[in-house]
């Protein structure tokens, strides 16, 4: 069983059947655009033979849905899709039981048909809202049930519209952005310069002028925000008081450079084996083999990253009495909830949190602080629902990144080319930040908002990931036979930006210095770099998708001024196999163009396979826009990429035309697919930059300012 089954094993949990046709599905896993209730509801009609559109998928909220923790490491189909097609089969057969009893005939001579259930011998029926409908069905989910078979299969794998598309596509869908309720106020926070700024005083007659204008002043410690019914006015009321603020600046970010800060600061550092790290000594690099033709070294580097919304975060929050309701596109509502209710002093059961729709996010960005934000400003005007957006500034400027890391490698080949030893270091600060609680009461020191309040908290102090493949370590073990691996995974303290998990967490760096390190290897021993990985796998199933790809990159000869390259993972060595093959041109003004791009994925059962296409190739764009594009920027006084002119990503004249080949697998179980693809195609850029240049560049992004300078070296 997996571990949302559980925790929540019973059907009710899971489903119910109303009286009016209804089949209502609930979830811990929320959407945020990768369709994952789309997939759900296909599962869920193909078990119960139900109508797609009887389907209702539920708002995910604290107290009603499955507690499964937060949407993240592309879980949701592998733990929740699981969950979903096992309740409805074992719905389906109780069901079918029921039908039987009622109808007093033998269940084999039942047919189903949209829920109706009908006897071959009597051709009476009975449907399943007759039979169920609004009762609970009081009983555990059998995870022995059988489910169907793949040539049965009528809905899954099929073609289907996404849910919630019409009224995406017709600007009917409502974002906690767009909430409005009667008596509502807008309300703006007043950010510090940087993390390390306090409060050292406010001009109180500004506030008094505002308070008497109709604005609420809200001021807790170095906590600071107005609220106003009319929403622009609050933005200029917001912009006052800033003006208003004097701000004691401490010591303000390091500026030491980040990459040599990764390897020259304090840092924890432990050996990882079979994907987990092990509280045990670091074991010495030591001297190649002696039987080695061939040993190379690299260091590969990648900035901070930002998560980049389109769209700011915001959250609505309302108090009444002793309970609270919040309003959040978080992806984990119940670990909001309970560190919020922690460092509020509230009883869980006080606190009730529901996921509203917002801006697209893979990671943890500013969703679950400005949830706090939203009921910082509530609690302190109860009664009266509260509606705060952040800016564009305050998205850019306080979310928290992805890490900046470094991974450093060696390896050596025999003479004919086969790897005989492997090692790489890899160094970054913490991607597990997001709010979730323990016993030293580390989850309310992840919520930014509480560290300004007059009784805040503390800065949290980041240990070490100790889970197989999670932060750091994520993707650090080759899936190549290697024998024996040397990995070390860094913790790096004293870093300048504050950081929680961001799509793929490690796997986008340690995949992209893997595969780049395999083609320089490969080059190195004069082998083509295809059969070079292929000779050096004993999976199958990661030789199909590495074969596919190239079949398709590789296919005809190679447009003049342009290069082809690929590279592969398996994320988390468990997880989708992808396969991601490149072709680009590098011009004279040593901006690169991207042509093509081939993704060959395995991903187990496929139930979706427009959703699972718009996933690898929403990957691929998110992964070239990081690898030629972002980078977090920074001084002493704070962040300085606060707008999409100092944090540029990729635009759409420069997507490539995308070829996504789907290895469907009947009958397998589902593999997470969302963040297969990232790792592989920086990667295969990287490649594809060298076959049409000839330069390796190992830091990241791949700019014209850093292409320029590689070709003067």
């Amino acid at each position: 069983m997996t571990a949302s089954l559980t925790k929540q094993p019973n059907v009710d949990q899971w489903l119910s059947i109303g009286a009016d046709g209804r089949v209502t599905i609930r979830s811990g896993k929320v959407d945020i655009g990768q369709r994952i209730s789309t997939a759900m509801a296909v599962i869920a009609a193909e078990e119960l033979d139900v109508a797609l559109d009887r389907i209702d998928f539920a708002p995910v909220e604290t107290g009603v849905s499955p507690d499964e923790g937060v949407t993240s490491g592309s879980n949701s189909m592998q733990d929740s899709g699981q969950a979903v097609r096992l309740a409805t089969a074992t719905a389906r057969r109780h069901l079918v039981e029921k039908a039987a009893a009622a109808l007093e005939v033998d269940p084999s001579t039942l047919e189903l048909a949209d829920g109706l259930i009908r006897s071959r011998d009597t051709n009476r029926s009975v449907t399943y809202w007759d039979l169920q409908g609004d009762q609970p069905f009081d009983i555990a989910i059998d995870p022995e049930v059988s489910v169907k078979a793949p040539e049965t299969y009528q809905l899954v794998g099929g073609q289907t519209t996404a849910r919630g598309m019409t009224e995406l596509a017709t600007g009917k869908t409502e974002f906690v952005h767009d909430m409005t309720v009667p008596g509502m106020l807008h309300a703006r926070v007043v950010r510090p310069p940087h993390y390390h700024a306090r409060l050292k005083e406010l001009d109180e007659s500004v506030a008094q002028r505002l308070e008497q204008s109709g604005f609420r002043v809200v001021r807790d410690g170095s906590f600071l925000a107005v609220a106003g019914a009319d929403e622009y006015a609050v933005i200029k009321a917001a912009e006052r008081l800033a003006a208003a603020a004097n701000w004691n600046m401490g010591k303000g970010l390091p500026t030491r450079d980040i990459y040599e800060s990764l390897t020259a600061n304090e840092r924890v550092s432990l050996p990882v084996a079979d994907g987990i790290p092990r509280k045990e000594p670091v074991p010495p690099l030591g001297d190649p083999p002696t039987d080695a033709a061939l040993t190379l070294s690299a260091r590969y580097e990648k900035p901070y990253h930002m998560h980049g919304s389109l769209g700011p975060s915001a959250a609505m929050a309302k108090s009444e009495g002793e309970k609270l309701h919040i309003w959040t596109h978080s992806q984990g509502v119940y670990v909001l909830r309970e560190s919020l209710a922690d460092g509020l002093g509230m009883d869980e059961e006080d606190l009730h949190i529901i996921h509203a729709p917002g801006a697209g996010c893979y990671g943890h960005n500013g969703a679950d602080d400005v949830a706090v934000d939203a009921a910082l400003v509530a609690k302190a005007i109860p009664g009266t629902p509260v509606l705060l957006k952040w800016s564009r500034e305050d998205e850019h400027a306080w979310e928290p990144y992805g890490t900046c890391m470094a991974m450093e490698l060696r390896a050596s080949l025999d003479a004919d080319g086969s790897v005989i030893a492997w090692s790489q270091e890899s160094f970054g600060d913490t991607y597990m930040m997001r709010p979730r609680s323990s016993p030293d009461g580390d989850g309310p020191r992840r919520l930014l908002p509480l560290r300004y309040r007059a009784e805040g908290v503390d800065d949290p102090v980041p240990q070490p990931a100790m889970r197989y493949h999670v932060g750091i370590h994520r993707n650090l073990d080759p899936l190549y036979i290697f024998p024996e691996p040397r990995l070390v995974k860094n913790l790096v303290r004293g870093l300048p930006l504050r950081t929680s998990a961001l799509r793929t967490l490690g796997g986008f760096a340690n995949v992209f210095a893997i595969e780049c390190f395999l083609e320089e290897l490969a080059e190195a021993a004069g082998i083509d770099s295809v059969e070079f990985r292929i000779r050096h796998l004993d999976d199958e199933r990661a030789r199909d998708v590495v074969k596919a790809a190239a079949e398709a990159l590789y296919a005809g000869d190679t447009p003049p001024n342009r290069g082809r390259g690929i590279a592969l993972s398996q994320y988390t060595n468990s997880k989708a196999y992808a396969a991601v093959g490149v072709e680009l041109e590098v011009g004279d003004d040593a901006n690169i163009k991207l042509h093509r791009a081939v993704v060959a994925v395995d991903a187990g059962q496929v139930v979706d396979p427009d959703g699972l296409a718009m996933q690898c190739e929403g990957g691929f764009i998110q992964a070239a826009s990081w690898t030629l594009h972002e980078a977090v920027t920074f001084d002493r006084d704070g962040v300085t990429s606060r707008d999409w002119d100092s944090y540029p990503i990729l635009r759409f004249g420069n997507i490539p035309e995308i070829e996504t080949i789907l290895m469907d697998r009947p009958g397998n179980p589902f593999l997470g697919a969302g963040e297969a693809i990232a790792g592989p195609a920086g990667a295969a850029i990287a490649s594809a930059l060298h076959n049409a240049t000839g330069l390796r560049l190992r830091r990241l992004p791949f700019t014209p300012d850093a292409i320029r300078a590689a070709a003067m070296e």
